[in-house]
């Protein structure tokens, strides 16, 4: 890191998160260059072992000071950053862009069944197994609806146990589409994210791109970032639990009528288009890298 950073006289670094940040800037103590950090996801939540709580507390009465911007995914994140660490460093929200996606026809599913689909890394973090609890329940008062869970990770055994053990195996399916999840959002009527914590959520994003309805767990924030209208879906506490499955219930039962809201929902994900964000994005480099350098000493 030192060799790289140093070899040139770049004007503004930018790392993301705060423990590749702290290493980052250890390296190249002594260099004058403007250090900007990018938060992804909840730092209150993260120091889960003993190298990321040494790392947090350097960033808190060391490195802190010496940060010239603080980008983050969400408003309400960069304040959560900023009271954690007592921060006067200026801040700038960066929003995810979205993606646009190639038109595709619903494929036929099986008749008079709802597909509800979650996207997502396999991992504590994204919170399948209180999805899977919750759908059990659901699937005992409407055997009519389906589920796909889609991603990849480390969890995936511990996905497959748990669906196995409730014995949902002939409704629910894993599927992975690493690149482009499309497919599983075409043939899915309503979306659901059941994440202990999150960033933003770029997933909920794409899937109101696809028209999709939303029911997501209202995290400190992120997905309430995003749901900020009734047409565009609904929040429920982060243990999942009966609210869960009540809104999904909700949805079986009226799934016609939130159809309506699907060009709504499409046009609303338009604000956070990749053509319209990457200007934000632009600027805020422009803006970070003119700052003054600080000198790590």
């Amino acid at each position: 890191m030192r060799d790289v950073i140093g070899a040139k006289d770049y004007d503004l670094v930018v790392v993301p998160q705060i423990e590749p940040t702290v290493i980052c800037m250890i390296a190249c103590i002594g260099i004058r260059r403007n250090f900007a950090m990018h938060l992804h996801g909840n730092p209150r939540l993260e120091p889960s072992h003993l190298k990321a709580k040494i790392l947090f507390f350097l960033m808190r009465i060391y490195f802190i000071k010496r940060l010239t911007y603080v980008f983050g995914t969400s408003p309400r994140q960069l304040e959560s950053f900023k009271a954690m660490f007592r921060s006067n460093v200026r801040q700038y929200w960066l929003p995810n862009p979205v993606r646009r996606f190639d038109a595709l026809q619903k494929p036929e599913g099986e008749e008079g069944c709802v597909t509800f689909v979650n996207v997502g890394r396999f991992s504590f973090q994204k919170g399948q197994d209180i999805l899977l609890t919750a759908f059990a329940e659901a699937y005992k008062l409407r055997p009519n609806i389906r589920l796909k869970v889609v991603g990849y990770g480390d969890g995936e055994a511990e996905l497959r146990n748990q669906i196995g053990d409730l014995g949902l195996a002939a409704v629910v399916s894993v599927e992975h589409h690493p690149d482009n999840p499309s497919p599983a959002l075409a043939a899915s009527d309503v979306y659901v994210s059941t994440s202990r914590w999150e960033g933003w959520s770029l997933a909920i994003c794409e899937a109101l791109r696809f028209g999709l309805p939303v029911i997501s767990t209202d995290c400190e924030f992120g997905p309430s970032d995003i749901l900020v209208d009734r047409r565009l879906g609904l929040l429920v506490p982060v243990s999942g639990g009966e609210e869960l499955v009540r809104a999904m219930l909700y949805y079986c039962d009226h799934l016609e009528e939130e159809r309506a809201h699907a060009e709504f929902r499409q046009n609303f994900i338009d604000i956070y288009d990749t053509e319209r964000v990457v200007d934000v994005h632009a600027d805020a480099l422009r803006i970070a890298a003119m700052g003054p350098a600080p000198l790590i000493a």
